[in-house]
């Protein structure tokens, strides 16, 4: 009896150890849950605003091949103005004839080249040796034009018959200059937005490198979760493994105590058992012996 008593105590601590263990795992499960749906959402909330960056990203870019498109345009007419005007200053000057009478068209020749070169230097991209030559070559022109400046300012021929020449160059170089002024405003507008695109790309990035870092631990935490729940669903078997053979020692012992009763009923009610049963013991008391009511 003793021994069953202390057996039924060790499988009740056992039970209640493996409930309050489940409990336990049932309850970081739970928690590694909450964990993982918080990444999972931090998740998502990156990648929305992704996919919001990714939309101005593509409107930038557009914005930006619209303006160099325009800048492309009047680059193009600038340089037709420009080709014109040299070509009406070599026709003056074939005109001439001579070198120094044609001092002026030498000059609007110096200024054009100039111009050229300049508005090379502030469009294209280009390597810093380059535009380094390009400056010198600017600097001799500049030299140049000067020195011619001062002849012409000497020169005291008056060219009538090309005056309306002068003035279709002097216009052809205006207009150069109208449709420099709109390269470089288009220019600069689409600097303005290649610097704007060249960041949102950046940040496109960096949502991108830590939407994977907060995937990355989603998954993580979620297969932790998974791992406590499979093993609260072992424990789970276990306790109604115990609960089970619990349950079916119990009414295995109520069984035998109801068929013990039972038979104790019917042997009280079985009056021939019961006289041979007195019998016998009559018999037992006379010879000593015990009696017995089995």
């Amino acid at each position: 009896m003793a021994e069953d008593t202390k057996k039924t105590k060790q499988e009740l601590e056992e039970l209640k150890n493996s409930e309050k263990k489940f409990q336990a795992l049932v309850q970081k499960r739970n928690e590694l849950n909450d964990a993982a749906r918080v990444f999972r959402e931090e998740r998502d909330i990156l990648n929305v605003k992704r996919k919001e960056l990714k939309e101005l990203l593509d409107n930038n870019k557009k914005e930006r091949d619209d303006l160099v498109s325009l800048m492309r345009q009047h680059k193009e007419r600038r340089n037709q103005f420009q080709q014109q005007a040299k070509e009406l200053i070599d026709k003056k000057r074939k005109k001439k004839g001579d070198f120094n009478r044609n001092l002026p068209m030498r000059l609007e020749e110096l200024k054009a080249d100039i111009q050229m070169m300049e508005y090379r230097q502030e469009t294209v991209p280009m390597k810093t040796r380059d535009e380094n030559k390009l400056i010198d070559k600017i600097k001799e022109k500049m030299r140049e034009f000067k020195a011619t400046e001062k002849l012409v300012q000497k020169q005291q021929i008056i060219e009538v018959d090309l005056t309306d020449t002068d003035l279709a160059i002097t216009e052809l170089f205006k207009k150069a200059d109208e449709e420099h002024e709109k390269v470089q405003k288009y220019y600069e507008g689409s600097q303005q937005k290649h610097e704007e695109y060249t960041k949102l790309v950046h940040e496109i990035a960096t949502l991108i490198g830590e939407a994977n870092k907060k995937h990355k631990k989603f998954i993580e935490v979620r297969e932790e979760a998974q791992q406590n729940h499979e093993k609260a669903s072992e424990m789970q078997s276990k306790i109604m493994s115990i609960k089970k053979e619990r349950r079916d020692i119990w009414v295995e012992s109520k069984e035998i105590l109801r068929k013990q009763n039972l038979q104790a009923r019917q042997l009280v009610t079985d009056k021939d058992k019961l006289d041979q049963l007195a019998d016998k013991s009559v018999e037992s008391l006379k010879k000593g012996a015990k009696i017995s009511l089995s």
